[in-house]
């Protein structure tokens, strides 16, 4: 079975690779539990890994035997742009990873669209380029969740694809945008996957749902994700769950792992440690 790296090392060497070609995996936890870090990670480690760039040979190394790198990587945001997003990522990675990495990811800027339906003033997110009566009068303007599903039908093929993030438009619910439509959009985002042969991960703050709805979510993916603060005596710690994964879950319960804990370095999210019944 191929897989697509996710570009952190030690568990893509655990789960043969990476994910299976076709997954749509579910990144949800704690805020600065770790699960935007890993997001960012993934996008770069993967971008350097494109090219075989020498910081991909010197943070990554040697793709498993089952690992088939993503055609391209493409990250797509409702709320930064390109700027923000590299200025977050400096905040707790190395500035060359950042800025080769992005080098080599294609950035998806849909912030317009997105505030464009709110009440936020124009003149906040509009291209300066671009005058407010242009925005206001464009005949053709798609609904969000129909640029969304154009743009991922144009790059997702073959590709890495990062949404970041599913919160945001979960904090957007109208009666224009409503929670099926947001679960509907992520049952079809699977099903497409799986022709696309590429992997789609989704950044969420699980904090932002009902634990209904965040169930339904977790049952429309191939895998959750779960990102956790732990306290043991004066220390907290990072820790990522693996909730269900269809094709990988079964070899991580096959090490008898319960949990992995995790640390920020210069090329972003890590494991440093592994956590085993005992």
């Amino acid at each position: 079975m191929e897989r697509i790296p996710f570009g952190v090392r030690q568990l893509d060497t655990i789960v043969n690779g990476g994910a299976p070609t076709g997954s749509v995996v579910l990144l949800a936890g704690e805020a600065g539990a770790g699960s935007r870090e890993f997001v960012h990670t993934s996008a770069l480690l993967n971008g350097l890994g494109t090219v075989g760039d020498d910081l991909y040979d010197l943070y990554y190394g040697e793709p498993g035997a089952e690992a088939t790198q993503a055609d391209a990587v493409h990250y797509i945001s409702f709320t930064d742009s390109e700027a923000e997003l590299a200025e977050e990522m400096r905040l707790a990675m190395d500035d060359d990873v950042v800025d080769r990495g992005l080098d080599l990811v294609e950035f998806h800027d849909m912030s317009e669209r997105y505030f464009h339906v709110s009440p936020v003033p124009r003149e906040w997110y509009a291209e300066k380029t671009r005058t407010i009566t242009d925005l206001r009068q464009r005949s053709d303007r798609e609904d969000l969740l129909g640029a969304l599903g154009s743009t991922l039908s144009d790059v997702a093929p073959g590709n890495l694809v990062v949404i970041d993030s599913l919160s945001d438009l979960i904090a957007t619910r109208t009666e224009e945008v409503d929670w099926a439509d947001i679960n509907f959009l992520v049952k079809g985002l699977q099903k497409a996957a799986h022709e696309w042969d590429g992997l789609i991960l989704l950044h969420l703050n699980h904090e932002t749902l009902t634990p209904t709805e965040f169930g339904q979510l977790s049952e429309a993916v191939d895998g959750t994700m779960h990102f956790e603060w732990e306290s043991g005596g004066s220390t907290r710690a990072r820790t990522l769950v693996v909730k269900q994964f269809r094709g990988v879950l079964s070899q991580i319960e096959d090490e008898d792992i319960v949990r992995f804990e995790t640390d920020i370095g210069d090329a972003g999210f890590d494991i440093s440690d592994v956590r085993k019944i005992r």
